[in-house]
């Protein structure tokens, strides 16, 4: 009974049948794919891992601009701070030094006095822009003449009067062939007014002076002594080293200077000793500054002047080391010509008048830097020589000045 199947039973064999083989064949490919799957991972799970290999690193070319480049900023120079003279320097020894001395032509003003040696007259000469008064004595005849510069002592201003402190001296030379010349200085006799520190205007003078020789034809500018009488002794000694800082003073030719120099109770070549006895320059008016015992009055330093500059002056006046750059004694061993040096043993008696000292402390000076010096002390004389001892002197000056100056 079992083996008889109907129809109905057979068509629900088949599709039996079917959905079995339909479902193996589903079995069978989910297997498959879930056996690819597997296989795929095994072997990607067991392929060796390939380092990626390092790339080398580029080598850049730079490309080099076709247009001009900016310029670099040129940094900024800070300029190093270079010290400035003190506003006294032009007043040392060594500013005077640097410095162009340039006279002009004497003028022959007026005509002082004639006798049969020698003619006097008032000159006048151009210095520092300034007109400056003096006297000149004139051997008659056509020369050249050997020159003495004539430097007087202090005056009051005053009462000097143009030769006054040299005339004497000056008319005596001139007797014996000497053409002698005298600078007033500035401030004195019918000079203009002038700024002097330390004597240095006066100096300047001087120095112009002789720089104004050569406009007289009669002045042999080769042949030029100095005479100095106190003050002018010391305007001398520091002419002498401003010289001997160079190798002559110059003119516009440029070819002489002072060949020997006579000092008359002179001043001491150390102003710090001038400042010790008479003061520092006096400050203000002139006439008021004369009456004054308590500065030196020869100096002139009008209270107009920057404030900036009377400090510096009155600083270089109490300062050791500014006045060793102010003084000639400092200087002694560039003086390059003979000295002569006359002086009385009672002077230094009163407050205007120069301590034997300082004539004793030049002279040895000198010989100690190996400098030509002579030295004459006449025993009881003061500040001016009276009687035969004045002759005495002058005639050893010119027995001087002709040995020196042939």
């Amino acid at each position: 009974m079992h083996l008889l199947y109907n129809r109905a039973n057979l068509l629900a064999a088949k599709e039996f049948r079917g959905e079995f083989f339909y479902a193996i064949a589903c079995y069978n490919s989910a297997m498959f794919r879930l056996l690819l799957l597997a296989l795929l991972l095994t072997a990607c799970a067991s392929a060796p891992l390939i380092a990626t290999p390092t790339l080398p690193t580029p080598s850049a070319t730079p490309v080099q601009p076709t247009s001009t480049p900016a310029p670099s900023p040129t940094p900024t120079l800070i300029p190093t701070a270079t010290p400035l003279p003190h506003l006294m320097y032009p007043y040392t020894i060594a500013g005077l030094r640097e410095r162009l001395y340039t006279g002009g032509v004497i003028t022959l003003e007026t005509r002082l006095g004639l006798n049969d040696q020698f003619s006097t007259y008032l000159i006048s000469y151009p210095s520092d822009g300034l007109r400056i008064t003096g006297v000149l004595n004139l051997p008659h005849g056509e020369g050249p003449f050997p020159v003495i510069v004539m430097n007087h002592g202090f005056y009051g201003r005053g009462e000097y009067s143009s030769g006054d402190g040299s005339q004497r001296a000056a008319d005596y030379l001139a007797e014996h062939g000497f053409l002698t010349i005298s600078s007033d200085y500035r401030t004195w006799g019918g000079s203009d007014f002038g700024v002097s520190f330390f004597h240095t205007g006066l100096v300047v003078d001087v120095l112009n002076l002789i720089d104004s020789l050569a406009s007289l034809p009669q002045a042999d500018t080769h042949r030029i002594g100095m005479w100095g009488h106190s003050m002018g002794g010391g305007i001398t000694t520091k002419i002498l080293a401003i010289q001997g800082g160079r190798t002559h003073i110059l003119n516009v030719e440029g070819e002489y200077g002072v060949r020997a120099a006579v000092l008359y109770a002179p001043n001491s070549a150390d102003d710090a000793d001038l400042i010790a006895r008479w003061g520092y320059g006096c400050i203000g008016d002139i006439a008021t500054g004369e009456l004054l015992q308590t500065c030196n009055s020869a100096d002139v330093i009008p209270a107009s002047l920057p404030a900036e500059v009377i400090a510096a002056y009155v600083e270089s006046a109490q300062s050791p080391e500014r006045m060793r750059e102010i003084a000639p004694y400092y200087y002694l061993d560039s003086i390059p010509v003979p000295l002569q040096i006359h002086i009385g043993s009672a002077d230094g008696d009163y407050i205007g008048s120069t301590p034997p000292e300082w004539s004793y402390k030049l002279y040895e000076g000198l010989l100690a830097a190996g400098r030509p010096a002579e030295l004459f002390i006449y025993d009881g004389q003061r500040h001016s020589f009276t009687g035969e001892d004045w002759f005495l002197f002058m005639d050893r000056a010119i027995a001087f000045f002709r040995q020196t100056m042939p």
